[in-house]
């Protein structure tokens, strides 16, 4: 049946409407300062094997990864209407033990839809499966071990905190209250981390009752059919724009600083193979090209591991961007592409490997190779190198104010690297974040802790005919002795220019003891600071163009 491009277009955007609408859901009810103001969250859509459909404009290191997590529920659990599935596991689709994602089904064809299942009430189990499933993501400021924030210098995921394989959370919409109490005995923050968990279920609510209203109007063999014609319309796309990059094999490579345990930088290797698909019907057989990151360096200690889901997440989003915008962002975008990520390595790390930094220092620098390597085959597309770090803080202790834990986390922006025609943006997040800073009042009201300094960093982009984008310094004083871990890189070297630009500057740390003393940090830390003590953050600049 010939494709029908006005009812496409109508679907693609009812679909992204419901993903950009259980955002702002989770954004509105969320009570920790790190869902509703830097909005660290992802939502998205998937039909009924586990495809994704529609993602929100959210986080990009979430949304790529998360359709790993949902197929891990999809093959634990057996989910009925009013079930919720929970799972953080970086070993199961999921990205490090933070980000928690909470996976729901959607019946509709079976009149009993997740959002309106009376409490309790099951109907009889039968061979079919869901229609849709709803997915949420969120970034949890403390998920138990051995740092507040749960981002600190670890050598295994098993004291980065509580580890959660994909288990039921709510039954029949009841919530299982033996699973959410064992999860709360195993944090420091448990009034807010039920509140956020409230906050994701809410929004898969708000999903599965838009679906359903969707399937009401238009019909679900309607729905279900726009649904698979957006998955290879995706896939007909990117083919298409694959065919136009010069057939070849690009080679490139990039380092991290360290792993925060040795001094000795971590090498990630990319070989990007770009062929000639051959058509066969609507759509063509094989993929056009494959990325393998064979030489890279094996997993290290430290915590800058990143698992498959990570590093297929990183390239989904690099060719992605390389689309233009109106392109349904569905897992059609990568049938065309294959990832090769060795077993072992910094990119595909196995248990019981510690992975909290892989998420947000290595997701970042597999961008980085990326780009380094298709700028050989596109250069007139690719930017200069961004600030290549998430430059991520977390700050834990007990409020004087309350006599309670609390525990701070946040990320950094830096400068964005500059592009074949303009500069780069200054004090943005780029590549794998998509996050926005916290307020200095939303910070101040939250915690005890006071924002002494906050500006850009200036000049410290790379020059050229293009300028990279400035970064950000962050100056933060303790009100309360707290713990304060750094996680971030490009310390020892700036984000690269390209064509001739030059590098930006690198980051810099430093805590101001009492009496004005300044001890400069490694970009890798935890430390202690007394009250009144402060840590300063200065984020590295883009790399310069031309």
């Amino acid at each position: 049946m010939r494709r029908d491009p006005v009812e496409l277009e109508i679907f693609k955007n009812l679909f992204h409407s419901i993903a950009e609408e259980m955002g702002a859901a989770l954004r509105r009810t969320a009570f920790s300062p790190n869902i509703k103001e830097r909005r660290d969250y992802s939502c998205a859509l998937f039909e009924g094997t586990g495809e994704v459909i529609a993602m929100g404009e959210h986080m990009p290191v979430h949304l790529g990864s998360m359709p790993m997590s949902v197929r891990a529920a999809i093959a634990a659990c057996e989910m009925g209407p009013g079930d919720v599935v929970m799972l953080n596991d970086p070993f199961r689709g999921g990205t490090h033990l933070p980000d928690i994602t909470l996976v729901a089904p959607v019946y509709v064809s079976r009149g009993s839809p997740f959002s309106r299942l009376r409490a309790g009430s099951r109907p009889l189990r039968n061979a079919n499966r869901p229609d849709f499933y709803v997915a949420s993501r969120a970034h949890h400021a403390d998920v138990g071990g051995t740092y507040a924030g749960s981002m600190g210098l670890c050598r295994e995921i098993h004291q980065e905190g509580f580890r959660i394989p994909p288990v039921r959370l709510t039954r029949a919409g009841v919530m299982d209250r033996d699973v959410l109490a064992l999860l709360l005995a195993n944090v420091r923050t448990p009034e807010e981390r039920e509140g956020d968990l409230g906050a994701q279920i809410a929004a898969c609510h708000t999903g599965a009752r838009r679906l359903t209203e969707v399937c009401a109007r238009y019909g679900i063999d309607r729905v279900q059919r726009a649904a698979w014609e957006l998955l290879a319309y995706s896939e007909e796309l990117m083919r298409a724009f694959l065919m136009r990059v010069p057939t070849g094999t690009y080679r490139a490579e990039d380092f991290l600083d360290n792993d925060g345990i040795r001094d000795k930088p971590v090498k990630i290797a990319v070989t990007v193979s770009v062929g000639q698909g051959k058509l066969h019907g609507r759509v063509h057989a094989r993929p056009i090209v494959t990325v393998d990151f064979t030489g890279t360096d094996p997993q290290v200690e430290g915590s800058v591991n990143a698992v498959e889901a990570i590093t297929y997440s990183a390239c989904f989003y690099v060719f992605r961007c390389l689309l233009v915008e109106d392109v349904p962002a569905t897992a059609g975008v990568m049938r065309p592409i294959r990832v090769i990520a060795p077993q072992g390595t910094i990119v595909n790390a196995r248990p019981p490997a510690a992975v909290a930094g892989g998420n947000v220092e290595t997701s970042q620098r597999i961008v980085d190779v990326l780009l380094r390597a298709l700028a050989q085959a596109i250069p007139n597309r690719i930017p200069a190198a961004a600030s290549g770090t998430m430059n991520n803080l977390t700050i834990g202790g007990i409020d004087p104010r309350t006599g309670e834990p609390f525990a701070y986390y946040e990320t950094i922006a830096g400068g964005m690297g500059a592009r074949p025609t303009k500069p780069g943006v200054s004090g943005v997040h780029t590549h794998m974040t998509n996050s926005l800073n916290t307020p200095g009042e939303a910070l101040e009201y939250a915690y005890p802790l006071r924002v002494r300094r906050y500006s850009l960093r200036r000049d410290s982009g790379g020059a050229g005919k293009h300028r990279g984008g400035d970064g950000i310094i962050r100056e933060i004083e303790v009100l309360t002795d707290c713990e304060v871990t750094l996680l971030s890189d490009r310390r020892t070297s700036g984000p690269w220019g390209l064509a001739g630009g030059k590098a930006g500057l690198p980051g810099k740390a430093s805590v101001i003891r009492h009496a004005g003393l300044i001890e400069e940090m490694p970009g890798k830390f935890s430390t202690r600071l007394r009250k009144g003590e402060r840590i300063r953050i200065e984020s590295p600049g883009g790399g310069g163009w031309g």
